[in-house]
């Protein structure tokens, strides 16, 4: 059979026609350039009439002959490998990022980018440092200014799913404010941050191996980075979930810090009741004692057996709760654990996968209080981390971490510690916050004392990354007032 054809159309010569689905092939035929837009109409105008002629237009050729193999298959098979392609090729995307192609952190480095190993993790980090001069074509302000020099370094903790990044447009101010070099690092399961296994990271003289994924991993890597910058102390700058490491390390070494500065911190705050419930009952604790001192001074023997009566039945009830939580203990032991089971199969990490494909770019948009202003760079800084080997384990094992967070327990509630925090405490958080509600913040400043608290119009959960300038002007002034030694914070010495 002979195929021949012009620059408008292809004609067959004696061909065998079948009429398959037009509107998939005509739309591939057009893209192709074997139909002009002259023909397509003319197909759609008599499209419905058979054809007369013994040389046609093809629209849907089937033929037997081995000379269609050169055009790549058949009509019919070439929109189905088109579809399959382009199926292949977004099931192997995250987030407009390539899977099949997944590399070393160290492969992704940026040219600033640093790597340390700790306690067998290698983790990546950033440092900044103060310039010694600045050009002339550059904006004078309060930064410059060698009185305002503050003299702690600086260590910034990201939040859950952001990175070192997250820091990009402040560091270097920050850096030249302070007159000492400021740090970020990826704490692990996110950034540049190797992803590493459990039993990697025990040592020999550890009775069990510490979790890399936990809160206390991410705070002695926090206290290790202190020693690194060779400061007596520094200040830590938490934002969302990197503020209850800041917190935290605060707790584990609090004469290491010199301040803490909580950007939309996802802290749960107490609620403002709870000091007036506790007062409450206090006070009715005060009036019972009472009523039972002024009953022993008349004794009755009535009284005294409703007494040992009530001590007794105490002493049973007391007993059936400690049972009851036992049981509780191990039903909900049982119960984590067929979680973190469930969490660490690969039915998981598909889900995570999806998860992050569906939502991650939404999420990021939807932190701002503006998600048109959220560039191509932003989203490209933060869908990095997506290219490293083993990112999606690592973030499930980030999850179990939290739900089996064993050191945890063995600490009273962060909300009962939070008033023992006596070091300056400056809170910023924007009034249109979709993740940590500003009321939240709030009611943190409310629950630590001599705390400060900043609230940026128009920002959403980044104003590190959405209001630079005016985040930047807040801390300046929050530093100026610690190093002056303002009597309205106060003071660890």
């Amino acid at each position: 059979m002979a195929l021949s054809y012009n620059s408008h159309q292809l004609f067959l010569e004696a061909p065998t026609i079948k009429y398959f689905g037009r509107t998939n092939f005509l739309e591939i035929s057009a893209k192709q350039g074997f139909l002009s837009q002259d023909d397509l109409g003319n197909f759609w105008k008599f499209g419905n009439r058979k054809p007369k002629s013994r040389i046609n237009p093809l629209f849907t050729v089937s033929a037997a002959s081995s000379s269609s193999s050169s055009f790549g298959g058949t009509a019919s098979d070439y929109p189905e490998e088109l579809i399959s392609e382009r199926i292949k090729k977004k099931r192997s995307s995250i987030a407009g990022i390539d899977q099949d192609e997944l590399q070393d952190p160290r492969q992704l480095a940026d040219s600033d980018s640093c790597f340390c190993e700790f306690k067998g993790v290698h983790i990546h980090y950033k440092v900044c440092e103060a310039e010694s001069s600045m050009s002339k074509d550059k904006k004078t302000s309060q930064l410059d200014d060698p009185n305002r020099k503050f003299g702690f370094p600086m260590i910034f903790l990201h939040g859950f799913g952001a990175s070192t990044f997250s820091w990009h447009r402040v560091m270097k101010p920050f850096a030249q404010l302070i007159g000492s070099k400021v740090l970020a690092f990826d704490r692990p399961a996110f950034g540049l941050t190797s992803r590493v296994s459990h039993s990697v990271c025990s040592q020999a003289d550890d009775t069990k191996p510490l979790n890399p994924y936990s809160t206390a991993f991410s705070v002695l890597a926090t206290l290790y980075f202190i020693d690194f910058l060779k400061s007596e102390k520094t200040v830590l700058v938490g934002h969302s979930a990197g503020s209850l490491t800041a917190v935290e390390a605060y707790f584990e070494a609090p004469d290491r810090v010199s301040a803490l500065i909580l950007v939309a911190p996802a802290i749960v705050a107490p609620l403002s009741a709870t000091n007036s419930a506790k007062e409450n009952q206090s006070d009715k604790e005060n009036q019972v004692q009472e009523s039972n001192s002024t009953s022993d001074k008349h004794p009755n023997l009535f009284v005294k057996f409703g007494q040992v009566m009530s001590k007794c039945s105490g002493y049973i009830i007391n007993t059936i709760v400690q049972v009851l939580k036992g049981i509780m203990n191990v039903i909900s032991s049982l119960y984590k654990k067929a979680i973190v089971a469930l969490l660490r199969s690969a039915l998981a990490v598909t889900l995570v996968r999806m998860i992050i494909n569906k939502f991650g770019i939404a999420a990021v948009r939807n932190a701002w209080y503006d998600g048109n202003q959220v560039t191509d760079h932003i989203l490209q800084g933060y869908t990095k981390p997506l290219r490293t080997k083993g990112w999606d384990k690592a973030l499930v094992e980030y999850i179990v971490a939290m739900l089996m967070d064993t050191q945890a327990k063995q600490k009273s509630p962060l909300d009962k510690r939070l008033q023992n925090i006596t070091c300056p405490v400056l809170i910023v958080t924007g009034d249109s916050d979709r993740l940590v509600p500003s009321w939240n913040s709030e009611r943190l400043s409310r629950a630590i004392p001599g705390s400060q608290l900043e609230i940026i119009k128009n920002c959403g959960h980044l104003p590190h990354e959405e209001k630079p300038d005016e985040f930047i002007s807040i801390v300046t002034n929050f530093l100026q007032r610690v190093s002056s030694g303002s009597e309205e914070l106060c003071f660890q010495t």
